[in-house]
């Protein structure tokens, strides 16, 4: 692997055309790292880039994914 270190920004951009997708914008990213930020301290660490595949898979908006995401724990919570 290179040594060169890219910003968060270039790296998501580069990758999105590699995959042949846009890249996603700042409310996307946003709202994925609150997803995995919640899988991550609801659970364990691992759990938030599972969450993120698994929206991917499943085809849904990061918004909508977290108000799921928020409603699991608040349920499991009561």
């Amino acid at each position: 692997m290179s040594e060169t270190n890219f910003s968060a920004r270039d790296w998501l951009d580069g990758f999105a055309r590699e995959l042949g997708l846009d890249a996603p914008d700042e409310d996307t990213i946003d709202k994925l790292l609150d997803l995995a930020g919640a899988a991550a301290h609801d659970s364990e660490r691992i759990a938030a880039p599972i969450a993120c595949w698994m929206i991917g898979v499943a085809g849904i908006d990061p918004i909508e994914a977290l108000a799921l995401a928020e409603k699991y724990v608040s349920e499991r919570a009561t």
